[in-house]
């Protein structure tokens, strides 16, 4: 073999050498993303899982807030009674007061028209 043939066979082993490198690099480089791409998919699997799960949750949030609604509404006639209960209670205390005054108007003239002396 010619010095020239060995040159040219040592830079052909070089090459392939480095086109073995070259594509294990590339090689490892697609795996390194297959493997990022399979966690971000499982990731996404969970996380639709978890979305689910918010979904059922605010569904029964509904429903409860729908009864909460319906019970309230039931609340309110009775709130509407009391207001006209202390309504009347608030009339009557007035109606009361115009009594109890009259009533000591009128005990006051019969002290001073029997000249019983105050107590």
């Amino acid at each position: 073999m010619s010095e020239k043939e060995t040159e040219q066979d040592q830079l052909a082993e070089s090459l392939n050498d480095l086109f073995t490198s070259v594509s294990a690099m590339i090689k490892g480089e697609l795996q390194g993303t297959d493997n990022v791409l399979e966690l971000l998919e499982k990731m996404n699997v969970r996380v639709a899982e978890e979305y689910t799960g918010f979904g059922d949750l605010a569904s029964g949030l509904s429903v409860f807030v729908e009864q909460l609604k319906s019970k309230s509404n039931a609340f309110d006639d009775y709130v509407q009674q009391l207001d006209a209960i202390e309504q009347h209670v608030t009339e009557f205390e007035a109606v009361i007061s115009m009594l109890s005054n009259y009533v000591s108007q009128l005990e006051s003239k019969m002290k001073s028209a029997y000249q019983i002396p105050p107590a």
